[in-house]
């Protein structure tokens, strides 16, 4: 089990300045060593995206013997001292690019203030353009250092300004912002670069060597959907874009070409022009726009293209000095496209959109997309409660809140970070450091007891497919394009995402089970994966792959129960998929018909004494089943979640129990075996608890 840290140390009471982190200290690695940490992510060597020699800066730089006495390290030293501790840091990787006001001496040898100025010496910029330029050759190596053979354009030309090449373009040609990182009453730029452009992958290559002979034990791609990610600005319309968008469309079959290229000529055609001409500007309404998404299909395929081809350099260069790392990456809120990435990374790292105190449907999809993998979640502070929670932190309230946000990751098959010194965005001037006992307390717990979490499919009854292919359009027209300063999600649900709150609401252990679309991520699931349920739920499974068919046909076969919630497989021949609809264990409803009632055999976990808001898995530990159980009936006026003096609960198991034990973060727990298996009294119910059902 993955005990991660949100590292980023950031100061209390001042912004957070992307990409540079604060220098690291050993006392640092105490704490950490105190919440069990086994990974740190947003942990190290963020600053390349200003130059590759400020980066060696951190990775290498000498240490006055003033900070020595207070343990200040560099990072190589801080990454070999938590290494020897057993705690893995992950150099991160951020994709876009940076530029700081600098004050500097009259030789230009001597920064005198950067990004923070003072008045002090001569103003002028220090950042990736000046290095790219050789501009300031007293202070940094240069280019040519990192790159001994020039980088060429598309056309053939030596690249002299990196950020007129590589950034991030809107529909009228301008440089796209990552306005959710810029500090609004500062005057640096961040400029968002084009992962599609082979010159800024091989900058960021640059980086990785540099941090792999750092010493660090992962690597972690930031923002790993590039240049989707800009799509909230109206990009990406910058030249790499446009020629690989002209040639995905030149290359598509006859019969997958849009009505909207009959009779238009290719060879010079610009997707953004053709849209201004048309009437569009990429701003409003843009899944309405023509092409959009033949245009989010080129965009989608390149983005797994990309990545995979920067883990596997990443993993390649590190046995070429006789290292092994891990690959993580950001994958945000799990959206349907990081799906193809996932083959790629060995621990998924995700940034949630919307951090709230009851998230157990996102949890659980979170599960059905880790498939067994490590999953390690970090708070956001936008959209949220994340600022809300630091205030009552810091008042001495709160703290059932914090437990909730960590248990509940656990108790439904995630990992929620610690964080140390979080980011708390551009711009609340602080950073989120929980109470040191507090996040030892919870971190105990879930260290002393790691053997009671099992990653994977779980012992639930029931399973809901999430099928890509069937869902991408309605989630990237409601989510990928929301501004990342606000997450507001727009009105409306999902099929699938009704059935997973429902059975979410009435607290039913259930796992998520993703179908590929086929191509971008081929098909990788065995019967054995479905078969393991009673009931398979399918919400508007509008599209199957032949594999996917043939497995629903086994599963049906084999006495499984199908509810299939409006469309099911309309791209099969009509006689295959009737014949899969008339078998007599399938039942049929609309889209958004789904309830319990529908469920053969009823609920799989009962629990009495009245309605109790709470979450729940059943997970396989081989030898034991463990009902995890995560309530979230919080008191406001006595700031806690209230225990209650018993609960009794009935879970039907695939096996005859011969013991039954509890165990929960606060005082010992009595379970009493009721009459007829699977029956238990708890006493108390705590906030959190966790039942052991010995076979």
């Amino acid at each position: 089990m993955e005990r991660g840290v949100y590292f980023d140390a950031w100061y209390p009471l001042q912004h957070n300045y992307h990409p540079s982190l604060p220098p690291r200290r050993l006392r640092m690695i105490d704490h950490l060593e105190d919440y069990r940490a086994t990974m740190l992510v947003w942990a190290a060597l963020g600053g390349g995206n200003v130059s590759l020699p400020y980066l060696e800066e951190e990775a290498f730089g000498e240490i006055p013997p003033r900070f020595r006495v207070y343990g200040y390290v560099n990072d190589s030293e801080f990454i070999a001292e938590c290494g020897r501790r057993g705690i893995d840091v992950f150099g991160v990787v951020f994709e876009h690019a940076w530029e700081y006001p600098v004050e500097l001496n009259d030789g230009e040898d001597t920064v005198l203030a950067l990004n923070e100025t003072r008045g002090a010496g001569s103003r002028g910029w220090l950042g990736i353009r000046e290095f790219w330029g050789d501009r300031y050759p007293e202070l940094w190596k240069p280019r040519e250092h990192y790159f001994p053979e020039p980088l060429r354009d598309a056309d053939g030309d030596e690249v002299e300004d990196i950020l007129e090449e590589c950034a991030q373009r809107n529909i009228h040609g301008e440089p796209c912002h990552a306005l959710w990182i810029e500090c609004p009453d500062r005057e640096h730029w961040n400029y968002m670069m084009d992962r599609n452009n082979p010159v800024w992958r091989e900058y960021l290559k640059a980086i990785v060597r540099i941090q792999i002979d750092a010493g660090v034990q992962g690597v972690h791609f930031d923002e790993a959907e590039v240049p989707i990610t800009s799509l909230q600005y109206g990009g990406c319309f910058c030249d790499t874009c446009m020629r690989g968008f002209r040639t995905y469309l030149r290359e598509l079959p006859v019969d997958e070409r849009p009505a909207e290229l009959d009779g238009l000529d290719l060879a010079d055609f610009h997707y953004g022009a053709w849209l201004l001409a048309r009437g569009y500007d990429f701003q409003h309404e843009r899944d309405r726009s023509p092409l959009f998404w033949d245009y989010m299909r080129f965009q989608r395929r390149n983005i797994a293209t990309y990545f995979g081809e920067l883990a596997d350099y990443a993993r390649d260069y590190a046995a070429s000095v006789g290292r092994e790392i891990r690959i993580s990456g950001n994958f945000f809120h799990l959206f349907d496209h990081y799906f193809a990435l996932e083959p790629k990374v060995d621990v998924i790292v995700t940034e949630m959109r919307n951090t709230t105190y009851r998230q157990p449907s996102w949890y659980r999809y979170a599960a059905g997309f880790a498939r067994g993998k490590p999953i390690v979640v970090v708070e956001n502070p936008y959209g949220g409660v994340v600022p809300e929670m630091v205030d009552q932190l810091k008042r001495g309230r709160g703290y059932d809140r914090f437990r909730l946000s960590l248990y509940e990751a656990a108790a439904l098959g995630a990992n929620m970070s610690v964080p140390y010194g979080a980011w708390m965005g551009s711009v609340i001037e602080d950073a989120f450091y929980p109470p040191h006992d507090l996040a030892v307390e919870v971190q105990t717990f879930l260290a002393d007891h790691e053997e009671l979490f099992a990653p994977g499919p779980t012992l639930a009854e029931v399973g809901v497919v999430f099928s890509i292919e069937s869902n991408y359009r309605a989630l990237a027209a409601r989510e990928v394009m929301a501004d990342n300063r606000t997450n507001e999600l727009p009105e409306g649900d999902v099929p699938f995402g009704i059935v997973c709150d429902v059975l979410s609401a009435a607290t039913q252990p259930y796992d998520v089970v993703f179908f590929p679309e086929g191509e971008l991520r081929p098909d990788d699931l065995a019967p054995e994966d479905l078969l393991r349920y009673r009931v398979l739920v399918l919400p508007d499974c509008t599209f199957l792959t032949d594999r996917q068919a043939e497995l629903l046909e086994a599963f049906v076969e084999n006495r499984g129960t199908l509810l299939v919630l409006g469309e099911l497989g309309s791209n099969l021949p009509a006689d295959r998929r009737s014949a899969l609809l008339e078998r007599g264990n399938v039942v049929t409803a609309g889209p958004g018909g789904f309830s319990l009632g529908l469920v053969p055999e009823g609920p799989q976990l009962r629990m009495g004494g009245g309605v109790i808001d709470a979450a729940a898995t059943l997970q396989d530990l081989g030898d034991a089943a463990a009902l995890h159980l995560i309530r979230y009936d919080y008191d406001e006026d006595a700031d806690a979640t209230p225990q209650l003096a018993s609960l009794d609960l009935e879970v039907r198991l695939p096996f005859e129990p011969r013991s039954v034990r509890a165990v929960s973060p606060g005082a010992p727990l009595t379970v009493t075996a009721l009459e007829g298996a699977g029956r238990v009294r708890l006493e108390p119910a705590p906030l959190y608890s966790i039942v052991v059902f010995e076979r």
